[in-house]
Parts: structure tokens; sequence; C-alpha cells
């Protein structure tokens, strides 16, 4: 009875040994995933000046975190940057500012290009930006239909890519409008437990991460937290 008792104890350590490993290679296979996207700041091209350089203006995620989904503009002359062209098109199309000499980053070289002459693959197993279905932009054919071959996805033009952020807009904001609920939620225990405390007013998550960022007023958050708190803060 207790040989039979020691067998089956060894057996189940040796089933929740072989659960956890599985656990962790999935949570591992996600975070590998989800950093397809970031690159080092270093090696960002960010076209943006003064504090709220490293931020979309508005959602305020951090560039180079989301990098190869970045899409810059300008605006009356001043240069904008976007973590995605969903962030672009709502800019323009809801916020209704007059963008020009719109760029995207290709995927290959890290550089941004002409959005027009680019070719995006749509819908590939990268993560998606600030929507549902992916999309990463390239200068070449032969580069785009490579990523596509090992990845999935479609090949589109700009045009036709945003076109169907446009018609989408609205069902992609009732979407993100939830998930930075949560998020704000999330950002005010994150401020209330690891942070300094501030009256200041912000009119952006963009600027409030600045500011905490500026003013050390979490120590050396970043990531997750950091836009938590920026959103809670931002929207107070």
């Amino acid at each position: 009875m207790k040989e039979s008792k020691k067998i089956l104890l060894v057996g189940l350590s040796l089933l929740l040994f072989s659960l956890g490993a599985f656990a962790s290679d999935a949570k591992a296979k996600k975070m590998n995933k989800m950093r397809y996207q970031a690159v080092p700041a270093s090696e960002a091209s960010l076209v943006q000046k003064g504090d709220l350089k490293n931020y979309c203006p508005v959602c305020g995620m951090t560039l180079p975190m989301f990098y190869k989904t970045n899409h810059a503009a300008k605006h009356e002359g001043v240069d904008k940057q976007y973590c995605s062209i969903h962030c672009l098109v709502e800019d323009k199309e809801i916020n209704g500012l007059a963008l020009s000499d719109i760029k995207v980053v290709d995927n290959k070289s890290l550089k941004l290009i002409d959005a027009k002459d680019a070719f995006y693959v749509v819908g590939s197993n990268k993560p998606a930006t600030m929507a549902v279905i992916s999309k990463y932009g390239f200068a070449l054919e032969s580069d785009a239909k490579a990523f596509a071959k090992a990845n999935g996805g479609e090949i589109k033009s700009y045009d036709e890519v945003y076109a169907n952020v446009a018609k989408g807009m609205q069902a992609e904001k009732i979407m993100i409008a939830k998930r930075q609920k949560k998020m704000q939620m999330m950002g005010e225990k994150v401020y209330n437990k690891m942070c300094k405390k501030t009256d200041e007013k912000f009119s952006s998550v963009a600027q409030a991460k600045a500011y905490i960022t500026k003013n050390n007023l979490c120590g050396n958050m970043k990531g997750k937290n950091l836009q938590a708190v920026g959103i809670y803060l931002g929207r107070r």
C-alpha cells in the first residue's frame, strides 16, 4: 500500500512538473512573439521632439516597444509619430488632423519609408498593434513576400490598408476602450502602491507618461505598468 502511494505521489509530481514546464514554455513563446514589435530605443528612428517624443500622441504607447508597426506624418509642419496605422487613421479621420508625408517603418531596414510605396503584410501570425489583425510594412515586395511565406498574411497597398482600418475604426475603438478601462483600473492600483502622488492634470496619456518619467514619479517604471499608470493619470 505504501509503495502504491509512493508511486502515485511520484506520478503526480512528474505531472505537475510537466504542466509547469508547459505553462512556462507557452509563456515564453508568447513573450517572444510580443517582442517582435519592439526594438532597442537606440535602433528606433523617432521624429517627434521634446519630452513626448517617445510616445504615441493618440494612445500614449511607448514607440520603441511597438516600433515595427510605427507610422509617422506631418501636421502643419510638425512631426508626429504613431505606434500603429490605427492611431494615424484615428488622428486623421476622428480627430480631423490634416496629415501629410506619411511614412511607415520598413521591417527589414527599420528605417521610415514612404507609406504610399510600401508593401504591407496584413494578417500574419505576428502580433497586431491597436487592432486584431496585424499590419507590417516593407520597402521591397520581395521582403514582404518572404515575411508572408514565413508568417502568413496577404500583401496589400497602403491605400487598401488605410481604407480597411478607417472602415473598422469604430469597432476597433470599442475593443480598445474595453482594454484601456481595465488598464486604467490596474493603473490606479499601481499608482497608489508604487508612485509618489501628484495633483498635476494631463491632457493625454503621452503627457502623463512623460511627466512620470521626467519626475521619477514611480521609480524606474517601464512597460505595462507605466502605460497603465499613464492611462489612469491621463484620464483621472
